[in-house]
């Protein structure tokens, strides 16, 4: 099969579509005809030597696609030749063909195709454990997302709107925040122009990519009894944290990653998305927003394209045909 490999840790130019083994569906995995992937910032620092997969994980980036099941190994259940899918990877997305445990596997949402579905399980996956299985977001609560024009941003401001939170998110440009509020939020923040502890005032749920340089302003913007989820490090890894804040808000601060855990984790995650999430995608309460689709061969162009931070929503790569 052909499939993206990286020649050497640097920009987008050291990906390459080359042949490599196809892989082989172990017990309780099943083997994908990859008709899609998509692109995330974990990707970008894959390729550059800073992100590397974890054991027993392939050194192809892609930590999600959609398509067809090729074939079935021991013990899996619920999924059959032919089926179509999309999927949670811990790698291996772009290529041609992908071994992925069955409990990382969904049917599609009805309505969404096959090459939209591949910008849904890492949204999907990320948003849902973080706001509602870890946040706690609940009816009635204020809910921030940093970030707001990307590809967790866009979804999760769906998802708090549809659970009935006020949604306030954050952007970097007057364009990109009135996008943002069509798809549901409230409160927009030009960060670039405005300090969102100043417009939000109080948020319950803080959901957040930026990491060390937001810290202390996203305590800021806590509301008593608050929950700060770190999900990124764009801002930088290292901050101080002003426990007095904290104690004094009974706040905590969490952050997690979907990547490195185990199957039996991910598994969990993905049977809550499926139960809870994928029926507000096929009622039309939260769509997939995919902002460019590029062919898979040309993978360095999709990465450039986020890099350079303007697609509004997911970049997929469709497969070569």
């Amino acid at each position: 099969m052909h499939a993206i490999t990286v020649r050497e840790p640097g920009g987008p130019d050291v990906l390459e579509w080359t042949e490599v083994p196809d892989p082989q569906p172990g017990r309780g995995e099943v083997l994908i005809d990859v008709a899609a992937s998509a692109v995330n910032r974990a990707d970008l620092l894959q390729r550059q030597g800073l992100y590397p997969p974890p054991p027993g994980a392939p050194d192809i980036i892609g930590l999600e696609c959609s398509g067809t099941i090729a074939a079935v190994g021991e013990d899996v259940t619920g999924f059959s030749v032919g089926d179509e899918v999309c999927a949670l990877l811990a790698g291996g997305g772009y290529a041609e063909k992908v071994a992925v445990p069955a409990a990382q596997v969904l049917p599609l949402p009805a309505g969404v195709d096959l090459v939209t579905a591949a910008s849904l399980p890492e949204v999907a996956c990320t948003v849902w454990s973080n706001v509602v299985m870890d946040g706690r977001l609940k009816l009635g609560e204020t809910f921030l997302v940093h970030g707001g024009a990307g590809g967790i941003g866009t979804h999760a401001i769906q998802v708090a709107k549809a659970l009935g939170a006020t949604v306030a998110a954050t952007a970097g440009s007057d364009e990109r925040l009135r996008r943002c509020a069509d798809l549901g939020a409230d409160i927009t923040v030009n960060y670039k122009t405005q300090d969102f502890v100043a417009e939000v005032k109080q948020a319950d749920v803080v959901l957040d990519n930026m990491g060390a340089s937001y810290l202390g302003r996203n305590i800021d913007v806590l509301a008593p009894d608050g929950r700060l989820m770190i999900i990124g490090m764009q801002g930088g890894a290292k901050g101080e944290l002003p426990i007095g804040k904290l104690l004094s808000k009974r706040a905590s601060v969490m952050a997690t990653g979907l990547r490195g855990r185990s199957v039996e984790g991910k598994g969990a995650i993905v049977a809550q998305v499926r139960e809870h999430l994928w029926p507000l995608i096929e009622s039309g309460a939260v769509k997939p927003i995919v902002g460019e689709v590029v062919p898979m061969s040309n993978a360095a162009e999709a990465h450039r394209l986020l890099d350079e931070g303007d697609v509004f929503g997911k970049v997929v790569l469709q497969r070569d045909r």
